[in-house]
């Protein structure tokens, strides 16, 4: 990691998450991983798609404060001083948890600022991710950000990221502020996605339009709204006709993909019982577009990853953490542990999908011309 004795924060990068690094994981020691990479029984690299980190200066450019461990927002976890050398606690925590490598993203809170601004804070965090990166390639990889709400902008913003800055695709969030993912006015972002191979990983920021309803004990805001978002931005995706105008995305959604891996025979239903309500024609039956995409494993049961494999395919599910926020530190043993997987299964859940997906390693980059 570096020389150990600098400060590895760069420009102020905060690997936010808790101080001390998880335990009880179920992780395989790193050298038993590469004994078993050497036999062929397992993947060549585990890899971790969905992982958070934020800039707090680009934060700062529109007025928002970073949470610190004196001044800890509810709901978020323990935060380290950007001053401190934050990467030595991620990878400890990588570590424990059995993780080779880590693809960090930022959850957007730009959408509504003006086009110079918006360049400002996607550029100042773009620059930073590729710094990080470039001091630790074999331990980090990372997913630009994105000014969507200026369509032509993110599409510029994206291969300036995936061409000169070496990242691997982008996060956007599951709408625009109010704006569906699907909407006319970003097909140029879409096109620029599938043009680059890019992978667009889609992060849901909650509903803000049933607060009242989400409200009270339960945290429904986040349990609920979440995935719930990601279902809507997913439905509108193929109900519009986005996946069939752009068949050569690569699109991995949060969360398991929400609820729509778990009730899509209903959307197949629709069109034949409700033919009217269906004004876009689509080239085959809603559910089969759930195949053409991607999924993190990010749904905390044995049995809820049997199903999501059965849903969508076993080799469209990659190893997700949704490190710092700790939901899990079992998310090997997770993909592990789960009956009715094969070896090569597990090891395309593990990281083998994802180094291909994301052209990390052996795999060509994205952005590399054909």
């Amino acid at each position: 990691m570096g020389d150990g004795g600098r400060n590895d924060v760069l420009r102020g990068i905060a690997f936010v998450g808790c101080a001390g690094a998880p335990v009880g994981s179920g992780a395989v020691p790193l050298a038993a991983r590469a004994a078993a990479r050497r036999r062929g029984s397992g993947p060549r690299r585990i890899i971790d798609v969905h992982a958070h980190c934020a800039v707090p200066q680009a934060m700062a450019l529109l007025g928002l404060t970073f949470p610190s461990p004196s001044h800890p927002q509810p709901l978020q976890p323990q935060t380290l001083k950007t001053s401190e050398d934050q990467v030595a606690v991620r990878l400890a925590a990588m570590d424990a948890q059995g993780i080779d490598l880590q693809v960090l993203s930022i959850n957007p809170f730009w959408y509504r600022a003006d086009p110079d601004l918006a360049r400002q804070v996607v550029t100042l965090q773009n620059e930073t991710l590729a710094e990080t990166v470039g001091r630790h390639p074999d331990r980090f990889a990372a997913l630009a950000t994105v000014a969507l709400q200026h369509p032509d902008l993110a599409a510029e913003q994206l291969e300036h990221a995936v061409r000169r800055l070496g990242l691997r695709g982008a996060l956007v969030g599951g709408s625009v502020a109010g704006v569906e993912l699907s909407d006319p006015r970003l097909r140029p972002f879409w096109a620029k996605a599938e043009d680059l191979g890019a992978l667009i990983f889609i992060h849901p920021q909650g509903v803000p339009e049933l607060s009242g309803r989400l409200a009270g004990s339960g945290l429904l805001g986040n349990v609920v709204g979440f995935p719930l978002e990601t279902t809507i931005a997913l439905a509108h995706l193929i109900f519009e006709g986005v996946l069939d105008r752009y068949p050569g995305l690569k699109i991995l959604a949060a969360h398991g993909g929400g609820y729509l891996p778990s009730y899509a025979a209903r959307m197949d239903a629709g069109v034949t019982t409700f033919p009217g309500g269906y004004t876009t024609p689509l080239k085959k039956a809603p559910s089969a577009y759930l195949e053409d995409l991607y999924y993190d494993s990010m749904v905390f049961s044995a049995e809820g990853l049997r199903h999501l494999a059965a849903e969508v395919g076993p080799r469209r599910i990659m190893m997700g953490t949704d490190y710092p926020y700790p939901w899990t530190d079992r998310a090997v043993a997770h993909i592990r542990e789960t009956p009715g997987l094969t070896a090569a299964d597990r090891a395309s859940m593990l990281g083998d999908l994802a180094a291909k997906v994301l052209g990390i390693g052996d795999h060509p980059h994205p952005g590399d011309a054909p």
